[in-house]
């Protein structure tokens, strides 16, 4: 039950708006982390109860970026389903690119999203994206070059903030720089 569950959630990420997701042969734009290499495992239990066959189209989060948002604004049609993430979903959801998530079947408890989440995948209160995952945003710093540069970290850090203290710790010629970012070159 809990996979049929994650599977239809993870399915609903973002149905395009031009028909949905009602082919016999659905096929699904997603970036090749672990998390949806795990969601790949249940397709074939998805497949048993729904008569879908699932094509999978998996690619590098920057490449999938740019190819589901020109597939997106151009109404292509090239997936019927696309994981996207809270960057993407306000943005196509007020431009009305996604089809909104407000026919979840009753023992889908969008309510149990955590709020922030749910806040990011909605536009003025309506749903248009299920989380299959989260991530969150955190700062770690050496303390020592913090102190060093003669800064404090405040409870709630500004992105100004983080760039000064960046600029402020960085010492080249040492090979020190004051910030690391997640992503990926390109």
């Amino acid at each position: 039950m809990l996979n049929e569950h994650a599977l239809r959630a993870a399915a609903a990420v973002a149905l395009m708006a031009a028909g949905g997701a009602s082919a016999e042969t659905i096929t699904i734009a997603t970036v090749n982390n672990g998390d949806m290499i795990r969601m790949q495992g249940l397709t074939d239990d998805f497949t048993a109860k729904t008569g879908h066959e699932v094509e999978w189209v998996t690619l590098e989060e920057n490449v999938l970026r740019q190819r589901v948002t020109t597939d997106i604004t151009t109404k292509g049609g090239q997936f019927d389903i696309m994981t996207i993430g809270m960057y993407e979903t306000p943005i196509w959801g007020k431009n009305g690119w996604l089809v909104a998530l407000d026919d979840l079947p009753a023992d889908y408890d969008a309510d149990d999203i955590l709020p922030a989440m749910r806040g990011g995948l909605s536009v003025d209160g309506t749903l248009y994206a299920a989380p299959f995952y989260g991530e969150s945003s955190m700062i770690m710093y050496r303390t020592d070059l913090m102190e060093q540069a003669g800064m404090t970290m405040p409870d709630a850090p500004t992105w100004d903030f983080v760039a000064e203290a960046a600029r402020a710790m960085t010492d080249k010629d040492a090979g020190i720089y004051g910030i690391c970012l997640r992503g990926k070159a390109g």
